[in-house]
């Protein structure tokens, strides 16, 4: 915080004070390039459209349905679990579940990272892992009883073990893995707009589905050693800590088509990004599993083609943020003419170091969790902004999401304004406050001297 008496320059990270709008927002139209047949205005007209009247209801029911699912399948999951815990043997399946927790932790606080710019809500990526670690598994399972028969049957005398692992495994596998991601999609399309959450999604779901069947081979290399450590370093060399993120790539593959779709079109935009999506998924998985089959030129392939795909996975997460934070400032400061932003504030929302300021100043006056919501809250509405661009084009079901999106758009704006204004409020507390100390600090001094004065003399 500055020092008391001064008010805080903008480049301190503060949020600037706008009594115009925070009653209402000023009444003055969008610039041209925001308004246009192709996406919504932001006269006074627009900002006072009727809330749709079912959109409560619809909230309310998805807000159950998502409760009820992650009951269910975090109860799928743990008895998943307790089902392979009994199978190999409690102490083996303690002994490798400790194992198995070192690449999930890699993988998730990888995908913390990831998100960090627009963070996903935690009951949605603990949904992912419980249907990634229990019903994709189990799904996988059954499916895959009946797939491999019919390959077989089909392939005359290929190796039944290479038919398993390079065709019917990354079949299977990433197709029970996607339904859960297109379940996500469902459940969570108000908070799923971009190829950065398609990515997280798929690859929450990916390391749960990894964490179950690292425990699987971790336990069954353990018994077939008769307890030996050997054959368990191996596996967990070459899972746990050459490929923790093998799984996690192959879906993301998949999330990012997916994501992408969810941002620049409607349902059936998403069920084909979903299809295409596959194709990579698959052949990434096919290709992973096919190097076992290598032996000693196994490593070879690992350096040459595993470890370069790898970093051309990095590379595009990297890319994928730098747009995230493009698109939110874009998008926010078409808020500008309206009234809900200054100009001053988009930067500091939009950028990482506007944001690392801001939530400085803010921790100067105990309000970092404040100012932190201030930023969540802005960065959705950059999102939201973007769904309602799209679509205001028409399109199958459009006008109903659009209706839908104006009144999470102006949810979310209101919002948004109360954060600010109870942001503001404390920090002219705090800079009170502390005005009041300075000057009670200068008042004893003066009292002091008075005291020590001789008296008058007549």
């Amino acid at each position: 915080m500055n020092e008391p008496g001064q008010r805080p320059e903008p480049a301190a990270g503060a949020p600037q004070q706008q009594p115009h709008y925070a009653q209402a927002p000023v009444q003055q139209l969008a610039p041209a390039h925001v308004q246009g047949p192709q996406s919504p205005g932001q006269g006074p007209e627009y900002w006072a459209h009727p809330a749709p009247a079912q959109g409560k209801g619809r909230r309310a029911g998805l807000k159950a349905a998502n409760i009820i699912l992650l009951c269910v399948f975090s109860l799928v999951a743990v008895v998943t679990l307790a089902f392979f815990a009994v199978s190999i043997g409690a102490n083996v399946f303690l002994i490798c579940g400790a194992l198995a927790l070192l690449p999930l932790g890699i993988c998730v606080l990888t995908l913390r990272w990831i998100d960090k710019w627009e963070p996903e809500p935690l009951s949605a990526m603990v949904l992912g892992f419980c249907w990634g670690a229990g019903m994709a598994v189990i799904t996988t399972l059954v499916i895959g009883s009946w797939v491999q028969p019919l390959l077989m049957n089909g392939s005359g005398q290929a190796d039944a073990d290479m038919v398993g692992a390079v065709v019917q495994a990354p079949l299977v596998e990433e197709l029970c893995k996607g339904a859960g991601l297109l379940l996500l999609f469902f459940l969570r399309r108000r908070t799923f707009d971009g190829p950065i959450d398609g990515v997280v999604y798929a690859g929450i779901i990916a390391a749960g589905f990894a964490f179950t069947e690292n425990i699987l081979y971790f336990g069954q290399a353990l018994n077939e050693a008769d307890g030996a450590v050997n054959g368990l370093v191996g596996i967990f060399l070459l899972r746990g800590i050459m490929s923790p993120f093998a799984h996690v790539m192959f879906t993301a593959t998949l999330g990012l088509c997916v994501g992408w779709a969810a941002r620049n079109g409607g349902t059936l935009m998403v069920l084909g990004a979903w299809l295409v999506g596959m194709v990579p998924a698959m052949a990434l998985h096919g290709l992973w599993n096919g190097t076992s089959f290598l032996g000693a030129n196994f490593f070879v392939v690992y350096v040459v083609l595993q470890v370069p795909l790898f970093v051309v996975f990095i590379v595009g997460i990297v890319f994928l943020r730098r747009s995230e934070a493009k698109l939110t400032r874009r998008r926010l400061a078409e808020y500008v003419p309206s009234g809900w932003f200054t100009p001053q504030e988009v930067p500091m929302l939009a950028t990482g170091a506007g944001r690392r300021r801001a939530l400085h100043w803010s921790k100067t006056f105990a309000a970092g969790a404040l100012m932190k919501e201030f930023i969540r809250l802005a960065t959705r509405l950059a999102f939201t902004r973007q769904r309602l661009l799209v679509d205001s084009r028409g399109g199958v079901g459009g006008a109903g999401r659009f209706a839908r999106g104006q009144e999470q758009e102006l949810r979310l704006l209101h919002r948004i304004t109360a954060v600010r204004t109870e942001l503001l409020r404390r920090h002219g507390a705090a800079l009170w406050q502390a005005q009041q100390r300075q000057q009670a600090r200068l008042w004893q001094p003066e009292q002091g001297m008075q005291h020590r004065q001789p008296p008058h003399q007549p």
